[in-house]
């Protein structure tokens, strides 16, 4: 499978915007209530997973009268519903992943799902969360940003100390350094062109970017 997209619970600044991030073909699964931006969207999605606790009950119906796949779970369980939209992805062992909507709101939240993205399983995978005015990913070798000049790029390591940072296309570019979680060495940079390139030696690193235009 090509590429997944899960519609989460949490806030779309633009809808447009978030339209413009779709491809034909691309899979759909809703977590819960992520099924109301699809719905905003005017798509159809493939599935509708979690305890149903967050979706609009006409809103549900209105999907199992499309012949939308839902699968139900309790409510008190031990993942959340973007957590139980991801597993269910993996398994269906896509090439890119795109989560919708995981971002704003609740801030316990912005941050588990962001948590979710450092799971070892998704290392050979292009997964992504993005609201059409920031994306956020993981670097674990190298990657590239793609966006317009002036766009913010924050580098911020995971947990640990992330050796061997090197960047290209940044105002301020890193030459084989070493960031330290507890330090802000690399917030609020900006991109000089249409594409930035980041390559680390070690670690992880929490790559977000902001798109300013």
């Amino acid at each position: 499978m090509q590429r997944i997209i899960i519609f989460a619970n949490g806030e779309i600044p633009n809808l447009e915007n978030a339209r413009s991030l779709l491809h034909a073909g691309d899979y759909l699964i809703c977590a819960d209530g992520g099924a109301r931006h699809a719905l905003a969207l005017g798509l159809k999605p493939h599935l509708v997973i979690g305890d149903m606790d967050s979706i609009d009950k006409e809103q549900l119906q209105e999907l199992k009268n499309a012949g939308v796949s839902i699968e139900l779970f309790p409510r008190d369980k031990n993942e959340t519903d973007l957590e139980l939209a991801l597993a269910r992805a993996i398994e269906l062992e896509p090439k890119a992943l795109l989560i919708i909507g995981a971002l704003g709101g609740r801030l316990d939240q912005t941050f588990g799902n962001t948590a979710l993205l450092s799971d070892a399983r998704l290392a050979a995978i292009n997964i992504r969360l993005d609201d059409g005015l920031e994306e956020i990913f993981f670097c674990r070798d190298q990657e590239e940003v793609r966006g317009r000049s002036r766009d913010v790029v924050s580098l911020i390591p995971w947990g640990n100390p992330v050796q061997g940072v090197q960047t290209q296309g940044l105002k301020w570019p890193l030459q084989r350094e070493t960031l330290f979680p507890e330090k802000t060495r690399g917030i609020s940079n900006e991109m000089t062109g249409e594409v930035a390139s980041i390559k680390i030696a070690s670690g992880l690193l929490l790559v977000i970017h902001r798109r300013e235009s």
